[in-house]
């Protein structure tokens, strides 16, 4: 029996003559160009263990198990990338498996992974998806901390959210964690006011000199980040309203604390979009990219 593959090819043409000399491109040129090849030793995400989880079995109701068993179709022998929160990154290898259980053992890298970035955010708390988003993409990002305060204009209820009451904000970062092939954890606090977070910050500079604290505001930046300098040798603070930005009290605030404005261009980005492109803005000031 005879099996026939039945393409369907679109052909494109054009009226205009091509010029004196130049032949049509061959139909080699128009496929589609082969992605290329992974670089070596390339790590596609791990998955992370807290220290006292490293010496018990893991239930197989925990979602990492399921992962392990029905994503990576690991079996008795089998081993996968791993992590110790806050420590190293090694391999752990399927020991045993019962109808209740997932015994594992680990081998830890000797050499740590390398450190978070420098870089703080001070956010004004958004709407728990927002935060979710945020948690987990500037995670990946490799910040150091990120610090979701009380504003003016923001809703007090956020702060009440089951996001924070469960202790899911603390999944979202270990999913960062986990995507950015990494094992630190930013430092994450939630629902403490403006004022009290800065005034938590470590001193600022002398008047008048250069600075690593940046507030984004889409009304009363001089300047884009793109063309703040940045110190390559100091930690950053970058501060970002919630969707409703800052308020003129707030504005004052950062002023007085040394911050200098910046906006990320004339549109308007959704929160955690912002979060993102200013964030890698930084990381490549950083030379960090």
């Amino acid at each position: 029996m005879a099996v026939y593959l039945k393409t369907k090819v679109r052909l494109f043409v054009s009226e205009t003559p091509l010029p004196a000399g130049h032949q049509p491109p061959s139909p080699h040129c128009l496929r589609r160009p082969l992605p290329h090849a992974a670089p070596p030793n390339r790590h596609v995400n791990l998955i992370l263990f807290a220290p006292a989880e490293t010496t018990t079995p893991l239930p197989r109701t925990d979602l990492r198990a399921l992962h392990i068993l029905r994503v990576l179709r690991r079996r008795i022998g089998d081993a996968f990338d791993c992590g110790m929160i806050n420590g190293p990154r090694g391999k752990a290898t399927v020991t045993a498996l019962d109808a209740q259980t997932l015994t594992l053992a680990f081998a830890w890298e000797a050499s740590p992974p390398p450190a978070p970035a420098p870089i703080t955010l001070i956010l004004g708390l958004s709407r728990p998806q927002t935060a979710r988003d945020i948690l987990r993409e500037a995670t990946s990002l490799g910040v150091a901390a990120l610090h979701f305060v009380t504003t003016e204009k923001g809703d007090p209820n956020y702060a009440r959210s089951t996001l924070w009451s469960s202790g899911e904000w603390h999944r979202q970062v270990v999913i960062g964690a986990e995507q950015a092939f990494d094992t630190h954890l930013p430092v994450v606090t939630h629902g403490r006011s403006l004022v009290a977070v800065i005034a938590a910050l470590p001193a600022s500079a002398p008047a008048n000199a250069p600075s690593n604290r940046l507030v984004l505001d889409n009304y009363e930046s001089p300047a884009a980040l793109s063309v703040c300098h940045v110190l390559r040798d100091k930690p950053v603070i970058l501060a970002l309203g919630s969707e409703r930005g800052w308020s003129a009290a707030e504005r004052d605030l950062f002023r007085a604390h040394a911050f200098t404005f910046a906006h990320l261009g004339p549109r308007v980005l959704r929160t955690e979009t912002a979060v993102i492109a200013a964030v890698a803005l930084i990381r490549a000031k950083l030379r960090l990219l």
